[in-house]
């Protein structure tokens, strides 16, 4: 078994819960707002991380 399988389960659930939340955002507030500004770059920071866990 991989050892990094439950860090990977884990980025991927906060990857998604991200993703829908920036998406509520956008609908809400618009895409270029703070929101979804903090959101994005949050999002950016979790696929990096995911990204070296998996390379």
């Amino acid at each position: 078994m991989d050892t990094n399988q439950p860090i990977l389960e884990e980025l991927s659930f906060q990857i998604k819960k991200l993703r829908h939340l920036m998406i509520l955002a956008a609908a809400i507030y618009g895409f270029g707002s703070e929101e979804v500004l903090g959101y994005s770059q949050e999002l950016d920071k979790l696929i990096i991380e995911y990204q070296l866990q998996t390379s």
